[in-house]
């Protein structure tokens, strides 16, 4: 199997783990660093007046003045330290998620859907026939956007709860990854001929011979098909 991009090897050695002996993958797929970056938008906006106010409360506690450690009232200021620390987390939030995005791979097989997210581990989901049928579709103009698994609720109740779509997220084409995933949950699954018709009906062309046993998408890069 060929891949091109910087996946780490620890990650590109399980897909092949997660597959059974029959299963095949037919495409693949990062999300847009951009995509996983906006959903820290909102931590990061709130992390700017957060972090001036951790940092004005700590040069007033120091008389605003350079600390001098020797004198004890000096060290009160330093109460503040773990909150400045805090909204510099959170100001950095959106460069985490990019490293998040670049480290997450998007697989479908003949029958089923598989994700590889990445951080300070791996989490991988799947999804079969069954859990493909409630799929939503987010499009942009560009022909980009979200595939919606299942959505999940952290908190009490859905209403007061944060929630978290799972699914293939920021990904070219995505109207075209949907037919495939559609006939996957009505059949139960999809053989290589029949995702060959939707690859081309696409607009994908096969790489010449030798270049390497995947279908490369001219004009959208980051998603790639089997030839």
């Amino acid at each position: 199997m060929k891949w091109a991009f910087e996946l780490p090897v620890s990650e590109r050695d399980m897909v092949p783990k997660e597959l059974d002996s029959d299963e095949q993958v037919l495409w693949w797929a990062q999300p847009k660093p951009s995509r996983f970056a906006r959903q820290a938008l909102p931590a990061f906006l709130f992390a700017i007046p957060w972090t001036a106010f951790a940092v004005f409360w700590m040069c007033g506690a120091a008389g605003f003045e350079v600390p001098d450690f020797s004198e004890g009232r000096h060290f009160f200021a330093l109460f503040g330290l773990p909150f400045v620390l805090v909204g510099l987390a959170m100001l950095s939030s959106p460069l985490w998620m990019m490293r998040k995005a670049r480290r997450t791979l998007y697989v479908v097989t003949q029958r089923r859907a598989i994700l590889f997210e990445g951080g300070w581990g791996t989490i991988v989901r799947s999804f079969g026939p069954e859990k493909l049928t409630d799929m939503v579709r987010h499009e942009k103009r560009d022909g980009s956007g979200d595939l919606i698994f299942e959505q999940k609720v952290a908190g009490e109740s859905e209403r007061a709860g944060r929630t978290t779509e799972v699914g293939f997220l920021g990904i070219n084409g995505v109207r075209d990854i949907e037919k495939v995933l559609r006939i996957i949950a009505e059949q139960g699954s999809i053989d290589v001929a029949a995702f060959k018709e939707v690859a081309r009906a696409a607009g994908f062309q096969a790489p010449e011979e030798g270049a390497g046993a995947i279908f490369e998408e001219r004009d959208r890069p980051g998603s790639r098909y089997l030839p």
